[in-house]
């Protein structure tokens, strides 16, 4: 109790986890150097120490997942560059680093230069996505920046032999270390871009520390690299490496062999598409031949219906058909009208004198006569209108060529030879001429 009443009280683990929360709103993701000291390192894998300077010191840890990557072995008194996020250990109040990265302190320097310059080109949109290209989908010509005497560049062989041995590669032998490893990629870059043999360029390195790798992070290079006319791959170092070529390429491998099985498709794979694919084709191509061939039947049985023979045929029977019905029409006016003729006759010889019947018999006869002139003149007009319709199917008949010294040839199947190239040495053959027909054997076939 006090004067200013009951407050209520936090326990410990309350108020470390407050003060947790409270560094690590606090303070982002920070860099610091100093000595190592205490360190200690667990059947887990996990990694316990203290930074010191010559006035404080703080504890760190890292875990194994960040650990099992250091490309160096910490001990105690090595000056060394950590970075990771400041935090409270709750269960002895401990204020520690939890460390996401740890690397010599020589690098110190080339860390701060390269995020610089890195922080400078983004901000050029250099490493924007959108200018970013997709490679080819079938990569016909490879240029590879590499070290010619390296196993990078027996590994990217062995994997891309292995996987499409149809692409060509080129090496385009470089420096990758040095001094004056930048200017020499530079000038091999512009080479290639000049020549214009590539379809795709790939720069590959192994692995190695940040200063074996800082020729990559070389102001020069990456802005030609941002020039190339064709995609870039790069390739540089391990999978927790990245250098400033990484950023601004058009596609960024984790190991150089990783490259080569994103270049290239695997031949079996593509193997399998392509049985696949032919399989679909020779169905479409049964289908299209079984459809054409319907089409083809069915234009035969057209042609057959309307060969010149058959039509000749028809035009036969049609025109005998009109005879006949004209012979029996003719045939039944005539019976009818004699019949009414000699009815009236019965009934003049019937009714009238001699004299009378004379002049009927006589006038009767002369009707008789007009009536068998108009018959025979209209039975005569109507036979030469058959004849002209006879002219007219003589005129189209294949016979009417006969007659002109023709002849036509045809199979024992009746079909006609219209071409030398139809009929075989030895084949029989019937020749139909104007007036008979004649067998014959096919010889040999002129050329």
């Amino acid at each position: 109790m006090n004067g200013g009443g009951t407050r209520p009280a936090l326990r410990p683990a309350q108020l470390n986890a407050l003060a947790r929360d409270l560094l690590e709103g606090s303070f982002p993701s920070i860099w610091v150097e100093g000595e190592i000291s205490g360190l200690a390192r667990p059947g887990s894998g996990h990694l316990y120490f203290s930074l010191k300077d010559e006035r404080a010191q703080v504890r760190c840890a890292m875990f194994k997942g960040k650990a099992q990557w250091l490309r160096f072995a910490p001990r105690d008194g090595m000056q060394v560059l950590a970075r990771g996020t400041l935090t409270l250990y709750e269960p002895r109040g401990d204020c520690q680093l939890l460390l996401e990265h740890l690397e010599e302190a020589g690098e110190g320097a080339l860390r701060r230069a390269f995020e610089a310059l890195k922080a400078k080109l983004e901000g050029e949109g250099l490493f924007a996505e959108a200018r970013k290209r997709p490679l080819p989908r079938f990569v016909r010509r490879l240029g590879i920046l590499s070290s010619p005497s390296g196993a990078v560049i027996r590994d990217i062989r062995s994997v891309l032999a292995r996987r499409w041995p149809l692409l060509e590669v080129e090496l385009l032998p470089v420096p990758v270390q040095g001094a004056q490893a930048a200017p020499a990629i530079i000038e091999t870059l512009r080479a290639a871009y000049a020549a214009g043999r590539h379809d795709v360029l790939l720069l590959a390195r192994g692995g190695g520390s940040l200063e074996d790798l800082w020729c990559f992070n070389d102001e020069a290079l990456v802005r030609t690299l941002a020039a190339s006319p064709v995609p870039v791959v790069s390739a540089i170092g391990h999978e927790v490496d990245f250098t400033l070529a990484d950023f601004v390429a058009d596609l960024r491998a984790p190991t150089p062999s990783a490259a080569a099985e994103l270049l290239v498709p695997d031949r079996g794979e593509m193997r399998s598409r392509l049985q696949h694919l032919q399989a679909r084709l020779r169905r479409r191509l049964d289908q299209a031949m079984e459809r054409a061939r319907q089409r083809a039947d069915h234009a035969g049985l057209r042609l057959q219906a309307g060969h010149p023979r058959r039509r000749l045929e028809r035009g036969r029977e049609r025109t005998a058909g009109l005879r006949q019905r004209l012979q029996a029409t003719q045939t039944a006016r005539l019976a009818r009208r004699q019949a009414a003729l000699d009815a009236l006759a019965r009934r003049l010889a019937a009714q009238a004198p001699a004299l009378r019947l004379q002049r009927l018999r006589q006038r009767l006869a002369l009707l008789g006569n007009r009536q068998h002139t108009a018959l025979r003149r209209g039975l005569q007009a109507r036979l030469g209108l058959l004849r002209e319709l006879g002219r007219g199917l003589h005129a189209v008949s294949p016979l009417a060529t006969l007659g002109r010294g023709y002849a036509i040839l045809q199979r024992e199947d009746g079909q006609a030879v219209r071409a030398a190239s139809e009929v075989a040495p030895g084949e029989p053959l019937e020749a139909r001429l104007a007036e008979g027909r004649l067998r014959l054997r096919v010889d040999g076939a002129a050329p």
